[in-house]
C-alpha cells in the first residue's frame, strides 16, 4: 500500500507514518523538514502555506493521503485539488469541534454541523476551519473517496498539546495534588496509536464518510487516569479529590487548567466525552487500557527529559502552583 501523509512528523502524523511503516507499507512525507524523519519513510520537503510549496507532489500516485491540517482549509483545497487523480482516497484527521455546539450526549455523525470556512479560505477559527477542510476534501475527491475521522481527545506518546504531559508531571513533582472530582467522571480519548491503526485499517477497508473516533463513552474515569500517573511516576503523590463546585467557584477553567476535566452534567462533558462511536467499533476501532496509554506516555516523556514538545500557537495548559495550593487550602472541607 502507497500511503501520503502531509506532515507526518508530529503527534498524529507521526503514529500514523509509524503505524503504516511497521506494516510495511510504502510511506512518503511531506513536510518543511524541521523535525527529524521518522524512520521508514520518504521525505519530501515543502511549505503548504508558501507559495509553491506542494511543489514535490507535482508528480507521484498513491493509494491513500492522510492530512491532519488544522488550520486555513485553503491548504487542504490545494492538496486535495492537486492529487485527485492520482490518489485513491483522501483521510482528513478532522474533529468532533465541527459538531454545532454543544451537541447532547450520545450525537451520532449525523448531529448539526457548524457552518464550515469556504473550502478555500484563510483561517479563521478552529472549528469553521476544520469543516471547511472537511468540505474541500470531499469537494475534491468526492463523498466516495473521502474519509473525514472526527476525532476527540487524543492522548498518547509524542502528545504536543500538554494534557497528559502536564498531569504526569505535575504528579511526578509529587506532594498534595489537586484532582478534580467525582472519580467516577466518565471519560472518553482515543490513544493516538488506536486512530493511527483505526486508519490505516479504514484505508485497507476503502471508507468513506465521516466517522466519531475516539473510544467509548465511560472507556476510562478521572480516577483512572490520575491513578495511572501516580502508579508509573511512582510519585509520593497525594490525590486531593475536590468537588466541582469547589473547584469552579476558585475560577479555575475546565479542560485548559485542569486538562482533560470538564464538570459532569455540564454541555461541555456531554460534548468532550459523550460521543456515540458505534460506526468506528462496528468498522475495528479498538482501544488500550488507560494504563498503557499513561505508562508510555511516561517513557517516552522520560526519554526525551521529561518536557513534552508544544505545538506553536497552541495555549499553554495546566495549573499554576501557587493557584493550585490556595485552592487546595480553601476546599480542605470540601473533598470527596
Amino acid at each position: 500500500m502507497r500511503l501520503l501523509v502531509l506532515g507526518g512528523t508530529e503527534f498524529a502524523g507521526r503514529a500514523i507514518v509509524e503505524a503504516a511503516a511497521g506494516r510495511g507499507w510504502d510511506v512518503t512525507v511531506l513536510n518543511r523538514g524541521r523535525h527529524a524523519p521518522v524512520p521508514g519513510a520518504r521525505s519530501l520537503v515543502g511549505d503548504r502555506t508558501a507559495p509553491g510549496g506542494l511543489a514535490a507532489l507535482a508528480d507521484g500516485e498513491w493509494d491513500a493521503v492522510v492530512d491532519t491540517w488544522s488550520a486555513a482549509p485553503r491548504a487542504v483545497h490545494e492538496s486535495a485539488r492537486l492529487l485527485r487523480g492520482r490518489a485513491g482516497r483522501y483521510v482528513y484527521v478532522s474533529t468532533c469541534s465541527v459538531y454545532a455546539w454543544a451537541p447532547p450526549a450520545g450525537y451520532t455523525e449525523d448531529a448539526p454541523l457548524v457552518e464550515g470556512a469556504a473550502p478555500d479560505a484563510e483561517q479563521s477559527d478552529y472549528a469553521r476551519d476544520k469543516r471547511g477542510g472537511e468540505l474541500a476534501a470531499a469537494g475534491a475527491f468526492g463523498p466516495g473517496d473521502s474519509l473525514l475521522v472526527r476525532s476527540g481527545l487524543i492522548l498518547g506518546p509524542y502528545e504536543n498539546i500538554g494534557r497528559l504531559p502536564w498531569w504526569l508531571g505535575r504528579i511526578a513533582r509529587g506532594g498534595p495534588v489537586l484532582a478534580p472530582g467525582p472519580r467516577e467522571l466518565p471519560l472518553q480519548y482515543v490513544d493516538v496509536r488506536d486512530l493511527a491503526e483505526w486508519i490505516l485499517g479504514a484505508v485497507e477497508r476503502g471508507l468513506s464518510g465521516p466517522y466519531n473516533l475516539m473510544s467509548p463513552r465511560g472507556h476510562t474515569t478521572m480516577g483512572e487516569l490520575l491513578e495511572a500517573c501516580a502508579r508509573v511516576t511512582g510519585a509520593d503523590a497525594e490525590l486531593c479529590w475536590t468537588d466541582p463546585e469547589t473547584i469552579l467557584g476558585a475560577g479555575i477553567e475546565p479542560w485548559t487548567q485542569l486538562p482533560v476535566w470538564v464538570p459532569p452534567g455540564s454541555d461541555e462533558h456531554d460534548a468532550l466525552h459523550g460521543a456515540d462511536v458505534s460506526r468506528a467499533l462496528a468498522t475495528g476501532l479498538r482501544c488500550r487500557p488507560v494504563g498503557e496509554t499513561v505508562a508510555d506516555t511516561w517513557r517516552w516523556l522520560r526519554a526525551i527529559g521529561g518536557t513534552a514538545p508544544r505545538r506553536p500557537g497552541r495555549p499553554a495548559v495546566g495549573l499554576d502552583a501557587g493557584a493550585e495550593a490556595e485552592v487546595l487550602a480553601k476546599a480542605a472541607g470540601h473533598r470527596l
